[in-house]
């Protein structure tokens, strides 16, 4: 049987077939989750989800989260300072927080992608650089382009990946980490110094990543092994289960 794993959705408009608003997900981290043997199951960031945050992680075999707009530095305990956040919906940051706590509480292997670092980070007590602009020189030199990753040699994410510095790593992000977390253990990086991976020090499978390895894990092999990890690791919570 197919791991199950949870993706919380974001609210759009402007799909078609549908009456009334809608809710999606990106369809590059369904695919990548599929060709590793995985099934995404997406929710709605409905307040009755969150009232039932504990069941709902409960009932998959892992949790996925994906990009998508700022988190409200109210979150992180900050002001905005920055004119450049934007993005913020409160029932986005109130699902995937919830869910990210629920999933490092039962120890759910977990894979955050993007603003799921961010969100992973700001769950567990960490804060965000509001703007790459504040602490680089060139605050555009992580936005939509490719750029080298070194990762730790042992680390999680290398052995998943089988290399300590990835190809194809692709960049879309102007905020980064900033105090990192308790519990969690910063195992790649730029060689402009930003955080590009942490590891969670004591669950099972708890990994984020601030590029999106999605958007070429189709062509790229060391892209694509991290979600073949991701849903192994998945396979072997469903197994346990059982």
């Amino acid at each position: 049987m197919s791991p199950r794993i949870l993706l919380p959705g974001k609210l759009t408009t402007g799909a078609t077939g549908v009456r009334g608003d809608s809710y999606s997900n990106g369809i590059k981290y369904a695919e990548a989750v599929a060709r590793a043997g995985g099934v995404v199951t997406t929710v709605a960031p409905l307040a009755e989800h969150l009232a039932h945050v504990a069941s709902l992680v409960a009932s998959v075999d892992g949790v996925l989260v994906q990009g998508g707009g700022d988190i409200d530095p109210v979150r992180y305990g900050a002001a905005k300072r920055s004119a450049t956040v934007y993005g913020i919906v409160e029932a986005h940051d109130e699902l995937e927080i919830a869910v990210v706590r629920e999933a490092v509480r039962q120890d759910k292997p977990l894979l955050c992608i993007c603003r799921g670092i961010q969100v992973l980070n700001v769950a567990l007590g960490g804060t965000l650089h509001q703007d790459l602009g504040g602490v680089l020189a060139d605050r555009e030199s992580h936005w939509n382009t490719y750029h080298p990753i070194v990762l730790d040699e042992g680390s999680r994410v290398a052995r998943a990946m089988g290399t300590t510095s990835p190809n194809r790593s692709h960049s879309f992000h102007h905020q980064a980490l900033d105090k990192i977390a308790p519990g969690l253990r910063v195992t790649g990086r730029a060689p402009d110094s930003v955080v590009e991976v942490v590891e969670h020090d004591s669950c099972g499978w708890v990994v984020g990543v601030q590029w999106h390895p999605e958007d070429d894990a189709a062509e790229t092999p060391d892209q694509q092994r991290l979600f073949d990890a991701f849903v192994g690791a998945c396979r072997k919570a469903a197994s346990a289960r059982e």
